[in-house]
């Protein structure tokens, strides 16, 4: 049934919003799990208000980072507004991580079932015109001579499974690890930082889309960080944050 219709109204979010759309500095930071908005249509995916605000559902925290470095780099940020379970934009489309029916053991009513109409309705609203986004970014910022450098943030849970990580930030890299290991050199220069090295997470073709695509495809810098949750998490809204005004991504 909701495969027949628009997944998007006028009156809902846009799947990703611009901040500091002029700045000049050569890093492009990006946010595939900044927002954790549901479209009107979907009723929150069967959820409660408390599932909608945990950690499945977003990257807690990230989006206010993410404003805060586009503040102190001159950087421009691409976020995304829409809520991780809807489509994961970090997710290639084909795998059953994209839209999962379950995660981290709750069932996710509203993703039973779906046919592939409805899948590629999503694909085609959210995360397609996010990841056009970048690539317009990383365009203009090679059409106009300058250089660029990627950052894919992300945030992550302090306890997963019962383990309890103990990095406080990740590095992460996959093919290319060039600027990673600049990075890396930095950050264990802070002695009260614990760093991980492709922690908690790695990056692969077959789990990772922004750094794959984004990334190795045009063979410029690049870098995937996780900030822990617990180190970052502040009341805010999804929402553009600050005096610089942000403006929908465009599609």
């Amino acid at each position: 049934m909701e495969g027949k219709f628009s997944l998007l109204a006028a009156d809902d979010m846009p799947p990703g919003s611009i901040f500091n759309a002029d700045g000049r500095s050569a890093f492009l930071i990006v946010a595939d799990h900044a927002g954790n908005a549901f479209p009107c249509v979907l009723s929150g995916l069967g959820l409660d208000a408390t599932d909608r605000e945990r950690h499945i559902a977003w990257d807690i925290g990230i989006a206010g980072v993410c404003r805060s470095l586009s503040d102190l780099l001159d950087a421009t940020l691409v976020q995304q507004n829409y809520s991780r379970l809807i489509i994961d934009c970090n997710r290639p489309p084909s795998t059953p991580q994209s839209i999962p029916d379950v995660s981290d053991g709750t069932r996710v009513l509203g993703n039973q079932g779906l046919d592939t109409a409805t899948r590629q309705m999503r694909e085609a609203e959210i995360f397609q015109p996010y990841h056009a986004h970048i690539a317009m970014e990383l365009d203009r910022h090679q059409a106009e001579g300058r250089p660029v450098i990627l950052i894919a943030m992300h945030s992550f849970t302090p306890v997963f499974a019962g383990f309890v990580r103990p990095w406080d930030v990740g590095v992460l890299y996959h093919r290319d690890n060039q600027f990673a290991n600049a990075l890396l050199d930095v950050l264990r220069r802070e002695p009260d930082l614990t760093v991980g090295d492709n922690e908690p997470y790695d990056v692969g073709d077959a789990t990772d889309w922004t750094i794959p695509v984004h990334g190795e495809r045009r063979g410029i810098l690049h870098v995937g960080v996780e900030v822990r949750q617990d180190l970052i998490t502040r009341p805010q809204d999804p929402g553009c944050l600050g005096g610089t005004p942000c403006r929908p991504a465009a599609g």
